[in-house]
This record gives C-alpha cells, structure tokens and sequence, in this order.
C-alpha cells in the first residue's frame, strides 16, 4: 500500500452567460474532469473552494458539485479579487485531496476561457 498525502488541485472554467444551467453544466464538466485527470474517487476528496468572479451572481457553484454528489464533502464559495482585466465569468477551484501521486504528476485543469490562465502547465 502506498503512502498518501494531501495534495491541492487547481481547475478553472469560464462560463458565456451568468445563469444557473450554464454555471452548473461547466462547474459539473470540470469537477468531473479534474477527479479524471488525476485517478481521484470520491473519498479521496477533503474539500473543495469555490471562486467566482463578481460578474456570476446567479448560483453558488458549489450547488453544482451537490448535484453530483458532493454534498457530503465541506464546500466553500467566495468571490474573486475583482481585478482590472481579469477573465470575466470565471469559476476556480481548489479541490484539497488525498492521493498518492507525487505532486509532479498532479494534472490541474482549465477549460473553455480559462486555459490561457495557465498555459505553463502541460495539457
């Protein structure tokens, strides 16, 4: 058996229109895609962080991630810093798990808008 650690996963997504079927089809897509990459199952997750711009007002992502069965994990929403020319109807997360990859082989994810916030990580 190996041993496990907890590890930080990040993810981004960006939706086109602030409304609720949008918001939870992308935060659903990225949440599954991140628990993918990474060869994650349900209880290897701690918690997760939810960001949202200012401009995303009309649902907590976080009521996506229940929809798919999260809500037995703690989840937390918070608005991002507002910055000037900053990707606008983004969501981030944060998604502390315990794992045994080695923290190079961590696979962080951004979609739609938001991969070109990160264009230094490989694919």
């Amino acid at each position: 058996m190996s041993e496990t650690s907890v590890r930080a996963i990040r993810g981004a997504t960006t939706v086109d229109v602030d409304e609720v079927e949008q918001l939870f089809d992308r935060v659903r897509e990225l949440l599954l895609e991140m628990m993918s990459r990474n060869d994650l199952v349900h209880d290897d997750v701690i918690n997760i962080l939810f960001t949202s711009t200012h401009d995303l007002v009309s649902a907590f992502p976080a009521g996506a991630a229940r929809t798919i069965g999260f809500g037995d994990v703690p989840l937390m929403c918070a608005t991002e810093i507002n910055v000037p020319g900053s990707a606008p109807r983004c969501v981030r997360i944060m998604m502390l798990v315990e794992t045994s990859r080695p923290r190079n082989t961590i696979r962080h994810t951004y979609l739609h808008g938001a991969k070109g916030l990160r264009d230094d990580l490989p694919e």
